[in-house]
């Protein structure tokens, strides 16, 4: 009999436990009240796929960010190394061998990343309308509700507001160039001082560099195979006539940005970028770069974007993704990483919508020291193109100009 009442006994926690289990996995998030959803997400653990280039995003990721969903949400956040093409490849490979559960929950992502995961078919939503955080976002800005073109329509929830700005050490040039066509002057009378790396942050510069020689509004709009030959083939050219100018003749390109970053450190040149237009006063307080660097945006201007967090079709955890995102969105998290100390990242939040003693702390961040205003170079934001120009840029810039002799 007491044999009996043990079986028993375990037969009835094994049916509870498969219950719960099943419980968490058919949750329909999307009738779930937010309450359910955080309950469903606490004691899980949720794979975040991101960038992990810039120690100061490292830290807040892991010195803030983790601690704080398991404080307050019980949730385990991991952290994968990975960017645009190591996502979409993870989502082509799993997609190619039918796998049913993806290996991340949550990709930071933005731009063409957005436009091959939706030809993929491998994103979740629309979400962001689950969110409590959403209320406070500030949708009727278009810049962070296109990217690059696209209507985000709820499958990415903007993260972070950002512009391409120019980094330059001051005690060396003390007036930068102040337009791209003077940079072009600069460049000739200044050999071995300047190059573009062969990534993301340069392919921004180039994009930058396509619209102020075609206008602003020109390129605006879907991909047009007409116009990018037209501008592209214009921008190539200027490019080769000035190659021999840049550093190493233009024979050798930085493939990362922190190499083009290190190289400025070093004095080999005298110029670097950042998609953040705020990362110079990070650089300097992390002792990278020198104190008399500046950053500044040039006439007529560069591209300002947004990044965003996107769920995976197949997440394993989609209540966890919603409660991790949501976190992040928060006027707490955003809060924290606006500081030039910790990020300096740009929030995506509406401060008017903010309750009062939100919107004192927003207003009250310490102010940048070198970095430019941002009300100032908002006159002079492009915004994005649409994600071909990026892809084929990539392909372009390497036999038009790389492997040109």
């Amino acid at each position: 009999m007491k044999n009996q009442s043990i079986l028993f006994l375990l037969l009835t926690l094994l049916f509870s436990s498969c219950g719960n289990s099943e419980e968490h996995e058919q949750l329909n998030v999307q009738e779930a009240d937010w309450q359910s959803i955080e309950q469903a997400a606490k004691g899980t653990t949720v794979q975040l796929m991101m960038w992990q280039g810039d120690p100061l995003i490292n830290k807040y990721m892991q010195s803030y960010v983790k601690p704080q969903l398991q404080e307050q949400y019980g949730i385990t956040l991991e952290i994968n190394s990975g960017q645009g093409k190591d996502i979409v490849g993870l989502a082509l490979g799993e997609k190619e061998t039918g796998k049913t559960e993806s290996e991340i929950d949550v990709a930071w992502i933005n731009g063409e990343t957005f436009y091959q995961l939706r030809q993929l078919d491998a994103l979740y939503g629309p979400f962001t309308e689950l969110l409590p955080s959403n209320q406070y976002v500030n949708w009727q800005n278009p810049f962070i509700a296109r990217d690059f073109q696209q209507p985000v329509e709820g499958m990415e929830a903007p993260w972070g507001n950002v512009q391409l700005a120019f980094i330059y050490n001051s005690e060396i040039i003390p007036t930068p160039p102040a337009s791209f066509a003077e940079l072009e002057t600069y460049i000739q009378n200044n050999p071995g001082t300047f190059t573009i790396p062969n990534e993301f942050t340069g392919m921004t510069l180039l994009k930058s560099w396509l619209i102020a020689q075609a206008g602003k509004e020109e390129l605006a709009g879907e991909f047009d195979e007409t116009k990018y030959k037209k501008y592209s083939r214009q921008l190539w050219q200027k490019l080769n006539k000035l190659k021999p100018y840049f550093w190493k003749e233009g024979q050798n390109y930085p493939a990362t940005l922190s190499q083009l970053h290190q190289l400025y450190a070093n004095g080999e040149v005298r110029f670097t970028f950042s998609n953040n237009d705020g990362e110079v006063d990070n650089k300097i307080l992390q002792g990278v770069f020198p104190e008399s660097s500046r950053a500044y945006v040039p006439a007529p201007g560069t591209i300002q974007n947004t990044h965003y967090l996107g769920i995976m079709k197949n997440a394993g955890n989609l209540p966890g993704a919603l409660v991790v995102i949501n976190f992040l969105q928060s006027p707490e998290a955003q809060y924290q990483k606006a500081s030039p100390q910790v990020w300096g990242d740009g929030t995506v939040l509406a401060i008017n919508k903010l309750p009062v003693a939100w919107q004192e702390k927003f207003n009250n961040i310490p102010a940048r020291q070198h970095a430019p205003d941002r009300a100032t170079i908002q006159k002079r934001a492009f915004e994005e193109l649409a994600p071909e120009y990026m892809i084929r840029l990539y392909d372009d810039f390497r036999t038009e100009v790389i492997e040109q002799n």
